[in-house]
């Protein structure tokens, strides 16, 4: 019994994070099927509608709240942006018991029209992505202060290096747009 509960705690809160996240994500399907892949719009940016509109602001930003388009000034050159649909869960394992669970929601910056490559390869992609973790988990990336910019840097580096695997260079860059981690 005391080897089967925290296997039991791990799935029930997989189980949680991962109906969490799909309960509180925002809906891709929000927009009619055929707006996202419509022909580029007036101004001729080869965007579908839902990334082609610039905010209310001004500035440019996509408004599909993935985080901003191209409007930061730095000229995103027309890339879109792709929050992958679920977030990952990463056990931390401590000997031979669950530690800590990560839960991290990943977007990727893809050049224009590559939305649908992405859709079309998630699942290697979210493949080679859980391996990247867990690799980063075993040692010991999500312990102490697990979001220091040097840390982070060295996991965004290997998540794009996988995401290039898969993708080539439609992949620009991996974005992490959440991260927590639970502690048992």
């Amino acid at each position: 019994m005391k080897k089967l509960l925290p296997i039991l705690l791990a799935l029930i809160g997989t189980g949680a994070g991962v109906g969490a996240g799909i309960f509180l994500a925002p809906s891709h399907d929000a927009a009619p099927a055929g707006d996202e892949h419509a022909a580029p719009d007036a101004a001729g940016d080869g965007h579908g509608a839902p990334h082609a509109e610039p905010a209310a602001d001004g500035h440019g930003e996509a408004a599909d709240d993935h985080g901003g388009g191209g409007g930061d000034g730095h000229g995103g050159g027309g890339n879109e942006f792709v929050k992958l649909n679920s977030q990952f869960v990463v056990p931390v394992v401590n000997g031979d018991r669950i530690q800590a669970l990560v839960v991290l929601s990943l977007s990727l910056e893809v050049v224009a029209g590559g939305t649908e490559i992405v859709y079309a390869r998630e699942p290697k992609l979210r493949d080679v992505i859980l391996r990247v973790l867990f690799d980063h988990a075993n040692i010991g990336g999500f312990e102490g202060n697990f979001t220091e910019a040097r840390r982070l840097e060295i996991l965004r580096r290997s998540l794009m290096e996988a995401a290039r695997n898969v993708m080539g260079s439609t992949v620009k860059d991996v974005l992490i747009t959440e991260i927590a981690r639970q502690d048992n």
